[in-house]
């Protein structure tokens, strides 16, 4: 996207300020720079030269968490994420060669499917050695960045294998087949979804595919500033699922992925699957509190899908986790760029769940598993942080929740 590109996006603003309330970081700072018409008003001063990119207007452009809540409040309907994507993108450009070497080498790394075993492997070592106990011992958890890394430790996982699938359904049993998207950190952080995804697609009757050749959706290089990156991995994947009927697990991945290909997030695509009359999921009596992330309930604006989805199970009081109209920090790699202003909007959350003390927190995001779940850890509380199609693999399959 050119300058010319950038400040038509940016002209449909009118500054109105209807977006103020419902920004996280304006309601954090109370500062305009930090408000979505703030920061257009910034990017359309750089597209004009009028400012300078010096680390004050960086510190207010990378502040932002592209929650998008600006987008659903804005009645001139202003495309904001992709105007901070294209304002990042122009941003990167400009930095010197190295740098953003530097930058896309973090992406890949965190993103490419070899480097999360280690990743994973590392985390294993910090749990079990004792790294959690020498990080307190040196007050290293005081420290936002510090806090963020160990509640990360806490949860990755060795990326677990899927069993082997038979070859594609021919025919007209390709209309009862779906194929899974996997996802890149999901992989280490979550792999139970998968599993969980896998199970109740065969208590379905519906034949499940998942090629290894898929990759990163491309999330996390959009929103860094590396669009040709997310294309060219947009075109890998539409080129190994081509018109299959795509499943995504992680409502940012589905968000990304539906720019090229036709996916279905998992919730709605259980939900609109044909339930045989027999299937009677069950759980233990308790509550869960669903907590709507960002990317499911601004971009894919389906979040009626999760509670439609636990209500099929029998024993649940499904509550939504209030303050859902704030993002909890997570954000893709904002957790860990902008890590003390992550906690703080964890915090929130954490205060909610203290209140609420339900058994379960439900998300369809893995950034917000994450980080919640490292959260609510560190502050003590007991609740299990789940993708709502784990508990019901649990209620179908009799295993206690």
């Amino acid at each position: 996207m050119d300058e010319h590109e950038l400040l038509s996006l940016a002209d449909q603003c009118v500054k109105c300020g209807l977006c103020l309330p419902h920004c996280p970081t304006f309601r954090l700072r109370r500062d305009e720079a930090d408000s979505p018409r703030g920061r257009v008003a910034l990017i359309q001063g750089l597209a004009t030269g009028q400012l300078r990119d010096g680390p004050r207007l960086a510190g207010h452009l990378d502040g932002c968490l592209t929650c998008r809540a600006c987008e659903v409040a804005c009645p001139s309907l202003v495309q904001f994420g992709t105007l901070m994507d294209a304002a990042r993108a122009a941003r990167v450009n400009r930095l010197p060669a190295p740098l953003r070497r530097w930058q896309r080498l973090r992406l890949d790394l965190l993103s490419g499917a070899r480097a999360l075993p280690w990743l994973a492997l590392f985390a294993a070592g910090y749990r079990r050695f004792g790294g959690a106990m020498l990080a307190r011992a040196a007050g290293l958890l005081r420290r936002p960045r510090p806090r963020v890394l160990h509640g990360l430790a806490l949860r990755l996982r060795w990326p677990r294998r899927p069993e082997p699938v038979g070859p594609w359904p021919a025919g007209d049993a390709r209309t009862r087949s779906v194929a899974l998207f996997q996802g890149c950190v999901a992989r280490a952080l979550e792999p139970e979804v998968m599993e969980a995804a896998r199970l109740v697609f065969a208590r379905l009757g519906v034949a499940v595919a998942e090629p290894d050749e898929q990759v990163c959706c491309g999330a996390m290089h959009r929103h860094n500033g590396f669009p040709d990156a997310a294309d060219a991995l947009l075109a890998q994947n539409r080129a190994v699922f081509g018109e299959a009927k795509l499943v995504g697990a992680a409502s940012a991945c589905v968000a990304e992925l539906r720019a090229a290909l036709s996916v279905t997030e998992l919730c709605r695509a259980l939900l609109d699957a044909p339930w045989p009359a027999a299937l009677a999921p069950r759980l233990p009596s308790g509550v869960v509190a669903v907590h709507e992330p960002c990317s499911h309930r601004n971009q894919l604006r389906d979040t009626s899908a999760i509670y439609d989805l636990l209500a099929r199970i029998s024993g649940l009081e499904v509550v939504p986790l209030p303050g859902n109209e704030t993002c909890c920090g997570a954000a893709g790699t904002y957790l860990l760029d902008q890590s003390q202003t992550a906690l703080r909007l964890a915090a929130d959350k954490v205060d909610a769940l203290a209140r609420l003390r339900p058994r379960w927190l439900a998300t369809t995001n893995t950034g917000c598993a994450a980080h919640l779940g490292a959260a609510a850890l560190e502050a003590g509380l007991h609740v299990e942080v789940v993708h709502p199609v784990v508990l019901l693999a649990r209620s179908l399959s009799g295993a206690k929740g």
